[in-house]
C-alpha cells in the first residue's frame, strides 16, 4: 500500500521560512516525478512546483525564487523548502507522485495517482 505522509507544516510570520516534507512508503520513487500542490479555502487546488527523476523542477510563477523542490531518494522523501513567505501561500500543502517512471515535468493535478493528506501551512502578516 503506497503512502505519501507530509509534515512540517504550521503558523509562521509574513518573511518566515518553513520545510515540509513528503515521506513515501509502499514503493520507491525515485524514477518517478513528484509535485506540491496546494489549496486555499475556497479556492481550487493549484500546481506549486514539480521535480523529475533526473531532478529537473518546475515551479508556479508565484513562487518562483521563493521555494525549492528537492528530493532524497535514499529516504524515499520530497521536500519544500519555503523562504519569503507571504500571507497568500496560506492553503493546505499536498504531495503528490506519478506511478509512471521517467516523464517529463508537469503541471496537471490529473499526471498524479497518489496524493498525501496535505499540512496546513499558514502564514500570518
Amino acid at each position: 500500500q503506497v503512502q505519501l505522509v507530509e509534515s512540517g507544516g504550521g503558523l509562521v510570520q509574513a518573511g518566515g521560512s518553513l520545510r515540509l516534507s513528503c515521506a513515501a512508503s509502499g514503493r520507491t520513487f525515485s524514477n518517478n516525478r513528484m509535485a506540491w500542490f496546494r489549496q486555499a479555502p475556497g479556492k481550487e487546488r493549484e500546481f506549486v512546483a514539480t521535480i523529475t527523476w533526473s531532478s529537473v523542477t518546475y515551479y508556479a510563477d508565484s513562487v518562483k525564487g521563493r521555494f525549492t523542490i528537492s528530493r532524497d531518494n535514499a529516504k524515499n522523501t520530497l521536500y519544500l523548502q519555503m523562504n519569503s513567505l507571504e500571507p497568500e501561500d496560506t492553503a493546505v500543502y499536498y504531495c503528490a507522485a506519478d506511478r509512471r517512471t521517467r516523464l517529463a515535468p508537469t503541471m496537471s493535478a490529473y499526471d498524479y495517482d497518489y496524493w498525501g493528506q496535505g499540512t496546513q501551512v499558514t502564514v500570518s502578516s
